[in-house]
């Protein structure tokens, strides 16, 4: 079964310890919310730079995988490659966690081009962003459950 959240299966434990409010997304996000900044930042930490080392020694979870190949980002030019790499450097080094973005509602373009617009945010705002970003993975990831069930 796909994890939901990248090396992460705290955020799940806590959901199911808790009364159900009848919808899985919603009770995974509460708990994602209610958790201390660190244990926010870990959940975003666990996630994978997007054509990044792990992409390239293939230790991407499967899912991570699956999800960056709909986007396109293994099968990237030497320049893509070169551009994602400089990008991820740059976002890495400004806010200390890897860039996140659902890259099943978006392509390569789409991707560079939030990258490059999301360098220019606060830090506040990005984590924000980020945690909104892995809602939406965790959504579509729920959706795929559910049709494999």
């Amino acid at each position: 079964m796909t994890a939901l959240f990248e090396h992460s299966p705290w955020v799940e434990a806590r959901a199911d310890a808790l009364p159900s409010s009848g919808d899985r997304h919603a009770d995974l996000m509460a708990v994602m919310h209610a958790a201390t900044p660190d244990e926010q930042l870990a959940l975003i930490r666990a996630h994978p730079e997007l054509a990044g080392k792990a992409a390239i020694d293939r230790t991407l979870t499967d899912a991570s995988a699956a999800e960056q190949a709909s986007a396109g980002l293994d099968r990237l030019t030497p320049e893509e490659f070169a551009r994602f790499h400089d990008l991820n450097t740059a976002y890495r080094g400004r806010f200390g966690f890897p860039f996140i973005i659902c890259v099943r509602l978006t392509d390569k373009a789409g991707i560079l081009a939030a990258m490059e617009t999301r360098l220019s945010h606060d830090r506040d705002t990005e984590i924000a962003t980020a945690l909104a970003q892995i809602g939406e993975i965790v959504r579509l990831r729920l959706k795929d459950r559910e049709v494999q069930q």
